[in-house]
């Protein structure tokens, strides 16, 4: 019997678990391929994949839809930037080489899991990342297209949350006078010495889109504003 008549008299269930488990093994032989071109096109593949992930989820958080997957794409696109390219140019090569040639019963083992282990690791990175993310992977596409006169001034602002409050502070304060903050349409906070450190409650926050949001404006000696920031309580991690 051919597949073609296999697939004839197959039941649904059965032809959908003979397709699945074929795309599976096509995706396994494709993991595995070993060939330099094969690595090259992977790690180039999931590198522009991881790119897109984390620059496509920070634009949409940006904007203030703070959906939890959102951050979680978010951790899984930074990571990929680096994890993948390492995954197919070292570890995989490294797990084939390992079960061709490994003797002891621990390096046997290792290369018998060794891709369930690199997935693992790699897991447990994206739900840390995803759950307490760090600055260089945050990206706040309002403060490029609000930036106010286009000066060069371009600190990083960097909050953390506690007990109902916020605490942040610039990265630098070359080039500021002074810092103001505002919600809604009230100012919560103005700074007016370095290094521009603030606190401010929760329950001073004006809600936009069922979410507490405050805008920090940096502003020069006349009070013009040089950047401006966007922030909400719900997207900024915990102390």
């Amino acid at each position: 019997m051919t597949h073609s008549d296999a697939d004839a008299t197959a039941s649904p269930f059965e032809f959908l678990s003979r397709v699945l488990g074929q795309a599976w093994r096509d995706l396994l032989s494709v993991y595995y391929a070993n060939t330099p071109i094969w690595r090259l096109l992977k790690s180039v593949g999931l590198l522009f994949f991881g790119f897109f992930c984390w620059s496509a989820s920070n634009l949409v958080l940006s904007y203030g839809i703070d959906w939890t997957i959102l951050r979680y794409i978010r951790s899984y696109g930074f990571v990929l930037l680096l994890w993948g390219p390492l995954t197919h140019a070292v570890v995989v090569p490294l797990v084939i080489r390992l079960r061709r040639s490994a003797e002891s019963p621990i390096l046997r083992t290792i290369a018998r899991q060794g891709s369930k282990i690199n997935l693992s690791i790699f897991l447990a990175i994206v739900l840390i990342l995803g759950t307490f993310p760090v600055g260089p992977m945050t990206l706040d596409f309002q403060t490029t297209l609000q930036g106010g006169s286009g000066s060069d001034v371009n600190p990083d602002l960097l909050c953390t949350r506690s007990d109902g409050e916020i605490h942040c502070h610039l990265s630098e304060s070359e080039g500021i006078d002074h810092v103001v903050v505002t919600s809604g349409d009230r100012e919560v906070e103005r700074v007016d010495d370095p290094p521009f450190e603030f606190t401010i409650r929760e329950d001073e926050l004006e809600e936009v889109v069922g979410q507490q949001e405050f805008v920090v404006e940096l502003q020069d000696e006349d009070g013009d504003t040089i950047r401006r920031y966007r922030r909400y309580a719900s997207s900024i991690p915990n102390k």
